[in-house]
């Protein structure tokens, strides 16, 4: 089916003023305000469909978490058989099922002291009973903490979103996965290759660039720092009235403290390009990591200010837990999952469906 036409998508682009007389004062500032509801109409409903299309995809997710599923089906050997007299044991084991797939220290005694009191209070009298509130202590920590996972694209046009992490994680990989949801939704993408000091990274992101069909701004002299290129890159998308730019950055280990100022840097020429840029700065983790991942999200956040993640190869990892440990421990929402190679392989993070996939 093709893509609905951009000015079709958005209707303020079009003109409202007579070609031969010219507005007044008073009618610039309606036009004014009204192209600027339209901008962050589009923005809202842009974050609302993608949210919406991953809810209707629920078996992409339940295949890509299939690894940590497996890890957690003692945990359905448990309940089966469950008694009163055998409670202690039962969550000793359960509690060992959740450190596995690293939902960590904290967050596994936690819900299992939550489990013990129900079943002393005589709240939960059955193993299915008791795998509904295990359930339903993982929702609630996810969407306590991190329940604003639809992306915040701002009131007006470009976007901007910047893309941070270390070598290896995904972040280019990412980027283009990203900017192929957006273009499916009709939406004017251009990306800024900012990863300046891997050699093959402009490479990769010009094939993304192509396979995607959205414009790229590049260093041609292979010379320029990455702030330059972003700035270059969000002031064409201003000026070329481009919906969304999405910035690639250089990984870099998050215990290099020179690398990581250079994420401050810029994150400040992009404000100075388009104040209250950048909408997003999506921190790349790679879900195999684990628990190891936490110290990671830390320094960055401490740097630059997270506002999401995107945790990449989960299909590859039993290790699914770290999802709800990184939510938990730092507060930030899980805007996207890797779930796949595909190019339709990043998912919209849906905790509902989450659980379901990883306790069905």
């Amino acid at each position: 089916m093709a893509a609905p036409s951009h000015h079709a998508l958005l209707p303020f682009l079009s003109s409202t003023a007579s070609p031969r007389t010219a507005p007044s004062a008073g009618r610039r500032r309606l036009l004014r305000c009204a192209a600027a509801a339209g901008q962050a109409g589009f923005f809202t409903r842009l974050g609302r469909l993608i949210k919406e299309k991953a809810k209707s995809d629920v078996d992409k997710l339940f295949s890509g978490f299939s690894k940590t599923r497996e890890s957690l089906s003692v945990v359905d050997e448990l309940l089966t058989y469950w008694n009163l007299a055998d409670t202690d044991r039962v969550l000793d084991d359960l509690e060992e099922a959740l450190l596995v797939s690293d939902f960590g220290p904290k967050i596994s005694f936690r819900i299992v002291d939550t489990l013990r009191d129900e079943i002393r209070d005589g709240k939960l009298k059955s193993g299915p009973e008791i795998k509904a509130s295990l359930k339903r202590c993982i929702l609630q920590l996810l969407t306590s903490k991190g329940s604003n996972t639809e992306l915040q694209l701002g009131f007006r046009k470009p976007a901007v979103i910047m893309i941070v992490g270390v070598n290896g994680g995904g972040k280019t990989t990412s980027l283009g996965k990203l900017a192929y949801r957006f273009k499916n939704e009709g939406v004017k993408v251009l990306m800024a290759a900012g990863d300046t000091f891997r050699a093959a990274a402009r490479d990769q992101l010009e094939i993304w660039a192509e396979r995607t069909g959205s414009e790229i701004v590049i260093d041609n002299d292979k010379k320029a720092q990455a702030p330059s290129v972003l700035s270059q890159a969000v002031k064409r998308g201003k000026r070329e009235g481009f919906d969304v730019v999405l910035c690639d950055t250089s990984g870099r280990l998050h215990t290099n403290y020179g690398l990581m100022e250079e994420l401050v840097s810029c994150k400040k020429v992009i404000a100075k390009a388009l104040p209250g840029a950048p909408n997003e700065i999506l921190l790349v983790l790679d879900g195999t990591t684990g628990l190891n991942m936490l110290q990671q999200a830390r320094e960055f956040n401490d740097v630059v200010g997270i506002t999401g993640f995107i945790l990449t190869k989960l299909d590859g990892t039993a290790r699914g837990g770290c999802v709800v440990s990184v939510v938990d421990e730092l507060g930030i929402p899980v805007k996207f999952v890797g779930i796949g190679e595909g190019v339709e392989d990043l998912q919209p993070f849906d905790a509902e469906a989450f659980v379901e996939a990883i306790f069905p």
